[in-house]
């Protein structure tokens, strides 16, 4: 726990941010993800689901630039529950 506290300190000011891992866990929780669900037939239970990540706002993109990271634009969905 402490190495990922340390991570966040640094990190933020490495890439020219100052020290504000706060302000940066704050903006990471904003970026959110949306399941799009689209039926296989007509009166199907079954659908297709893409699991995407909804574009990041103008400062959040900069923000993960800057950090040097990038938002995949789609996720894999979670593995189906087996009954």
């Amino acid at each position: 726990m402490c190495f990922l506290a340390y991570a966040l300190w640094q990190w933020p000011s490495r890439a020219g941010l100052g020290h504000c891992p706060r302000t940066i866990l704050t903006e990471f929780a904003r970026i959110r993800t949306a399941d799009i669900v689209l039926p296989l037939a007509h009166m199907s239970k079954r659908g297709l689901r893409i699991r995407c990540v909804v574009r990041p706002e103008r400062a959040q993109t900069i923000l993960l630039e800057r950090l040097g990271l990038r938002v995949p634009q789609h996720l894999k969905a979670p593995p189906r529950r087996q009954m």
